[in-house]
């Protein structure tokens, strides 16, 4: 992985990924005690940044993989950002998925075109399921977050956070990342270290799913026990990836581990104040700048709003909850 890689996908990205703003309320800034600029990929084509991903490893692919199709394992923003990639590029999609997944993530998969393959996330392995199916039906695997052409396209959001970064005067010390298997946040990682290196990349994760904060803390990759049970499906993945691992060893700080209410509370604030709709595990990094600004240095703070594929009722939770709140 270099910066090389994601500056070729942002060239094959370029005028089919939306360059989402820099959004800043001074409501958000009261709440957090320091300026706060999110970076809303729930604005994205699916509604989250796994779009520019999927569309990077999509358009390197031959023309006979094509043909042949694609797969993908993911609960739910993946296989939308797969899903749409391979419509627009004229092939087919199959998307292995957890039966627990949102609804209205597995009916938008559909909806874009693709084959939905369900599984429980408890009892089976999608690793296994994807691999077995690729090989059966000659089809390309894209996986989520562990593939260098996917991790290339995320890393064109940090190629914007530094060009915005700098227009914006944002004086920041840190980029708060919702963080599954690590793919958005190693890519931006790498974009900032060649771009914007006085900026440091801080992984954000639910409470009892911090496999990248206790990985780093021990040197080493670390499993969560559990792979069900959080309300942040969307970064709820077994470990880091062996590709994303090191970078995030390399160039990362600590990471930040947050409660699920203070997500809920979190998604009920960019409503508010943003006007922008977030699922709990895209709205987790904010949450961290909300909520845990003693863990984070600088004057001003990034968070990346990484998704808002959210289902209604765990969307009105949190309004009812936390909405008289803020």
């Amino acid at each position: 992985m270099n910066i090389e890689m994601i500056e070729a996908a942002a060239k094959r990205i370029d005028g089919h990924a939306r360059r989402t703003p820099l959004l800043t309320s001074p409501f958000v800034d009261e709440i957090a005690g320091r300026r706060v600029f999110v970076k809303p990929e729930a604005l994205q084509h699916t509604g989250s940044f796994k779009f520019r991903g999927a569309w990077s490893a999509v358009s390197a692919l031959t023309d006979n993989a094509l043909k042949a199709g694609v797969i993908a394992f993911s609960s739910g923003n993946h296989a939308q950002g797969v899903a749409l990639a391979a419509r627009e590029h004229g092939t087919s999609a199959v998307i292995v998925m957890p039966a627990d997944a949102p609804q209205m993530k597995i009916e938008n998969t559909r909806a874009l075109g693709a084959e939905v393959v369900l599984y429980d996330r408890a009892t089976e392995d999608r690793d296994e399921i994807g691999a077995r199916l690729a090989t059966e039906r000659g089809l390309t695997l894209i996986k989520p977050f562990d593939e260098p052409l996917v991790i290339a396209g995320q890393g064109t959001v940090g190629l914007e956070i530094a060009e915005q970064a700098a227009e914006l005067g944002a004086n920041a010390r840190e980029v708060l990342v919702c963080c599954g298997g690590g793919g958005l946040t190693s890519g931006i990682a790498l974009a900032l270290e060649a771009k914007a290196p006085e900026l440091r990349v801080r992984p954000v994760e639910p409470e009892n799913f911090d496999d990248v904060t206790r990985s780093l803390e021990a040197g080493q990759i670390k499993r969560n026990k559990s792979l069900s049970g959080s309300i942040c499906d969307a970064i709820i993945t077994p470990q880091p990836g062996d590709v994303t691992f090191p970078i995030l060893k390399r160039l990362c700080g600590s990471g930040l581990v947050v409660p699920e209410e203070d997500c809920l509370r979190a998604m009920a604030v960019a409503f508010a104040r943003l006007k922008v709709v977030l699922e709990p595990g895209g709205a987790i990094a904010l949450a961290a700048a909300l909520y845990h600004g003693d863990e984070i240095e600088g004057d001003d703070v990034i968070a990346v709003a990484s998704g808002g594929n959210v289902d209604a009722e765990v969307f009105q939770m949190a309004l009812a909850k936390y909405g008289n709140d803020v």
